[in-house]
């Protein structure tokens, strides 16, 4: 069964549900082996990846997203919608605000962020003007105001190492950068998705303010409280989205020099 659009779940957000024949795999790549669950929503095949692996036993800075985004591709995928949970810089995104991100900021300093390390002598320099896939995100803006749920279409993510949260005094640095929310995962997988010509959006959940604009210390416990409050109505828009998507992509996204993330043999 080919599968050509994906969900990426985070915290919280740890089965796709409402799929039906649901079966899992675990597809080995290069870069180490990826859990997958696949299955139906209304007759079109849906693949779900969570980040943080079953029971969230994955901390963010030890994610394997060269895998996670190599075995999607494996799998055919060309499209891909993901969800976060993040924390708020701006007074005006309160708690439970949802957010289509446009662009993003990458402070994590691991190495699991390209394709594209040298390997062959061969050197890549990918173009991010536009980070995030314009139809993906025109479609959920969409659905979403078609059901009339309110959201802000447009924000600056930016992604830190974790797992500890920021302090005070980053966030103040952060905001004057222009970032609007903070997370732990985004940019290396945007980053990836996008070298590996895949089509991906994130629907961004503010689970609560971030730490010296919060009145009380940050736990995660608000985080995924919050997100189990929002998490029917993500799954909901999610799946409408790739429903609704028309099969031909009309963006830049999978325009770039050939190269091989040494699974596919198809030239992909």
């Amino acid at each position: 069964m080919k599968i050509e659009r994906a969900i990426i779940g985070g915290t919280g957000f740890y089965d796709p549900k409402l799929l039906k024949e649901v079966g899992e795999s675990t597809i080995e790549t290069k870069y180490g082996n990826a859990y997958i669950l696949k299955g139906l929503y209304k007759k079109i095949p849906v693949a779900f990846l969570t980040r943080h692996g079953k029971d969230h036993h994955i901390p963010p800075h030890r994610i394997n997203h060269r895998a996670n985004i190599a075995a999607l591709k494996e799998l055919g995928v060309t499209r891909v919608l993901a969800g976060t949970a993040v924390g708020s810089l701006r007074e005006r995104l309160t708690s439970g605000t949802l957010v289509i991100i446009d662009q993003f900021i990458d402070y994590t300093k691991g190495e699991n962020q390209t394709f594209y390390d040298g390997e062959n002598s061969k050197v890549v320099h990918t173009d991010f003007s536009e980070p995030y896939c314009p139809q993906l995100r025109k479609y959920l803006a969409d659905i979403m105001t078609k059901k009339e749920i309110p959201f802000v279409n447009g924000g600056t993510y930016i992604t830190t190492d974790g797992p500890r949260y920021e302090t005070p005094a980053e966030i103040r640095a952060f905001s004057c950068w222009g970032a609007d929310v903070v997370g732990m995962t985004n940019a290396p997988e945007a980053i990836l998705a996008r070298e590996a010509g895949l089509c991906y959006a994130n629907l961004s959940l503010v689970t609560n303010y971030a730490a010296g604009i919060s009145a009380h210390p940050l736990t995660h416990q608000e985080v995924v409280e919050m997100m189990s409050k929002k998490i029917d109505l993500i799954r909901e828009i999610f799946l409408e989205t790739l429903l609704a998507l028309p099969a031909e992509r009309d963006c830049l996204c999978s325009v770039k020099e050939d190269y091989d993330l040494g699974q596919r043999k198809d030239g992909c």
